[in-house]
């Protein structure tokens, strides 16, 4: 890292993390792709009811559930690079065989196996990022990572509804098959990282002389013993509850009142991103020290505000009111994700990283076994609507309780004050 601090601030001068983060932007455009005509698939051309519609989130979570903590151990053990690779190369074969998926029966199967390799290449990625850049680069680094994420929902959906509206589904996934292979092509372009030499000279370095139990354990030893972490990653969980009743009842809701209209649901994801980066790229500009409280209370208000709103839409609804309740969404979403990584990031060891990412892909999958479900059963026999404003005024109150309370989960001035402590020695317990 000694070497990238004479390549200037701005990460774009940072070769090597910019070739890995293209692969990850190349990829995460294809899953919008990927995600949008499979929700068209299921829910428009299937006619899946709720319930059906709620066991995708069930698959996708699994995986998670039972491999997430190891694969953070994983992700810390093995070589990153190699594993984002492999998982990458496997995931455009498993999208290849979901085109050929005749029903839900085959087609969770596959999805399950396809979020296995997500589970274990996004605490690699997150840890990889963590070894490639400077501490003072951490925000930005989360930054990028986001506008890739929300950038994808502006450019995913809206070339992938065009798309759905010429093609089927079928080929929307077969994009995403192709862009997963051009993630891994440009991983290969990846050679001689210069961390792997820097790590090998740290006393952590020898962690392949250290049991995978013991790395477990310590793992979520550090995350318990860390009160901003512990507030943050229950945070997180509490709202992944509220929001996941809902998430994939999005067709549920625009099938009632856009029954003719498809690509509707893509226009709002689009205008979801476009919030999202707005508000990301404004986030990256003002000081990370301001506090973790309020950005992650605000954006859990904004998230409920318009998950209320969307539930009082009524059948023939404006456009306009979709995008601009979209817009508002990803504003909240923004603000939350990239306050959420960061903090993370930031108060966890660059040797530990992979399994806090771990932890977390652990602790918020679980939410999607039962509360997906919950969301299906009561989608089915109360309507989308009222389902969509309670749950939204739910997820607004949580925000109002994260804003109030910040001060006790989230404790800054004590940060500010020990700011010359490194990270693993922050506020434990």
């Amino acid at each position: 890292m000694e070497l990238s601090t004479k390549q200037g601030t701005s990460l774009l001068h940072n070769k090597t993390y910019m070739r890995v983060y293209s692969a990850f932007a190349t990829a995460s455009f294809g899953d919008w792709f990927d995600a949008l005509a499979i929700q068209v698939l299921v829910g428009y051309r299937w006619q899946a009811g709720p319930l059906m519609l709620a066991l995708i989130p069930v698959a996708l979570a699994l995986p998670s559930i039972l491999f997430g903590s190891i694969a953070g151990v994983a992700a810390d053990r093995l070589d990153k690079l190699k594993l984002m690779r492999v998982c990458d190369l496997l995931t455009a074969l498993l999208t290849v065989l979901v085109l050929f998926a005749p029903s839900m029966v085959w087609l969770l199967p596959l999805l399950a196996l396809r979020s296995a390799l997500s589970t274990l290449n996004m605490p690699a990625q997150q840890s990889l990022t963590r070894s490639l850049v400077r501490e003072d680069q951490l925000l930005q680094a989360s930054s990028l990572n986001g506008l890739v994420n929300q950038g994808s929902k502006i450019a995913g959906p809206l070339l992938g509804g065009l798309a759905l509206a010429f093609l089927t589904p079928q080929w929307c996934i077969l994009i995403n098959a192709l862009l997963r292979g051009c993630s891994y092509l440009l991983l290969l372009s990846v050679k001689n990282i210069r961390t792997d030499e820097e790590d090998s000279k740290q006393p952590e370095a020898p962690e392949d002389k250290i049991p995978l139990h013991t790395m477990w354990r310590e793992g979520w030893s550090f995350m318990l013993r860390s009160r901003i972490l512990l507030s943050t990653m229950l945070f997180g969980l509490a709202g992944a509850l509220v929001i996941q009743v809902v998430d994939f009842q999005f067709t549920s809701l625009f099938r009632v009142f856009a029954p003719e209209r498809e690509s509707l649901l893509g226009w709002m994801v689009a205008a979801t991103g476009a919030g999202a980066v707005l508000i990301i790229l404004l986030l990256n500009k003002l000081n990370p020290e301001t506090g973790y409280s309020w950005r992650l209370g605000s954006g859990y208000v904004l998230i409920g505000g318009s998950i209320a709103a969307l539930g009082l839409l009524q059948p023939g609804a404006s456009i306009v009111w979709v995008l601009l309740i979209g817009f508002v969404l990803g504003t909240g979403n923004g603000v939350f994700m990239v306050t959420f990584n960061y903090c993370l990031q930031k108060e966890t060891p660059p040797h530990m990283t992979g399994r806090i990412f771990g932890i977390q892909n652990t602790v918020l999958s679980t939410v999607l076994i039962v509360a997906p479900l919950l969301g299906g059963l009561l989608v089915q026999y109360a309507g989308p609507a009222r389902i969509f404003i309670n749950t939204g005024l739910l997820q607004l109150l949580l925000g109002l309780a994260g804003l109030m309370f910040g001060r006790l989960l989230w404790p800054v001035a004590k940060l500010k004050l020990e700011g010359a402590q490194p990270a693993a020695a922050v506020d434990q317990g």
